[in-house]
């Protein structure tokens, strides 16, 4: 992958607000301020609508966080999604995750670790990333274990990754360094 197709706005590019952000969510995450929020932030209008978005699925989601961060980890690991592996390998270990977890939802593996929903998420990721749909049968199996809005949820989840996961690709967005 090529250098940064549009580098991490500063100051100026970005506005105050988005820099503050940035400079925050780093400490927060003990890494440089992140690549994802300074170069979004560069169209402030769309990165504030986004921002919105995004903290309504995670962390504002009615999923769990260790739950959203199994999610987000497939969709990185299946869209080969540098920046997003980096970012959610921490978050989900901050989730609850373990580290041989972390790994197996990368490798596709199972683990006794995860339980029927989670198991029933990484299904439902694989199947909305290969086909952009799920069978009558995998949403029915969903609803047993899902409210209908956590099901709207998921369906908007992987669907918001793997976009971003686009996105960030298509910019050649670097993983952010830790501190």
């Amino acid at each position: 992958m090529s250098g940064a197709r549009i580098e991490p706005g500063g100051w100026r590019e970005v506005g105050p607000f988005v820099a503050l952000f940035a400079r925050v969510a780093g400490r927060v995450q003990g890494t440089e301020p992140p690549a994802v929020f300074l170069t979004l932030g560069r169209h402030r209008r769309l990165f504030w609508g986004w921002l919105h978005f995004a903290g309504r699925l995670m962390p504002g989601g009615r999923l769990s966080r260790r739950e959203s961060e199994l999610v987000i980890v497939r969709v990185a690991a299946r869209r080969e999604s540098a920046y997003e592996l980096e970012q959610h390998r921490r978050l989900a270990r901050r989730a609850g995750l373990a580290g041989e977890e972390v790994a197996a939802i990368e490798a596709d593996a199972d683990h006794p670790g995860f339980s029927v929903r989670e198991r029933l998420l990484l299904r439902a990721t694989d199947e909305l990333l290969a086909d952009q749909d799920l069978t009558d049968g995998l949403w029915a199996e969903l609803g047993e274990c899902f409210e209908d809005r956590e099901r709207i949820e998921i369906l908007m989840l992987v669907g918001h990754y793997a976009m971003l996961a686009t996105a960030l690709h298509a910019l050649r967005v670097r993983p952010d360094r830790p501190r």
